[in-house]
């Protein structure tokens, strides 16, 4: 498909449409990270302790370290995204 049948006509259309998925991107990548940070972190720790990273246990490590490696991960696909979108919607390059 081309990008014409992809994106609505109207300016104001296209304008909703890239802001919807804005937010739908970032809320997203926001609740993975939540998942990773919250989830790995505090409430799965007991059962990820059984395993370990480096002699530390796992669930340790994603408290202290894991979740921002996640969160720098989420930053690289969120700037790719973004441009894909921006493309897509033609106000990139």
């Amino acid at each position: 498909m081309s990008d014409q049948r992809r994106t609505p006509a109207s300016t104001e259309d296209r304008a909703k449409a890239y802001w919807s998925a804005t937010i739908r991107l970032t809320i997203s990548l926001l609740s993975i990270w939540f998942a990773v940070s919250f989830g790995a972190g505090i409430l799965f720790r007991d059962f990820l302790d059984q395993f370990s990273i480096g002699g530390a246990p796992l669930g340790f490590w994603f408290a202290q370290q894991g979740s921002i490696y996640i969160f720098l991960m989420l930053i690289v696909y969120y700037c790719r995204a973004m441009t894909n979108l921006e493309r897509r919607f033609g106000l990139g390059e």
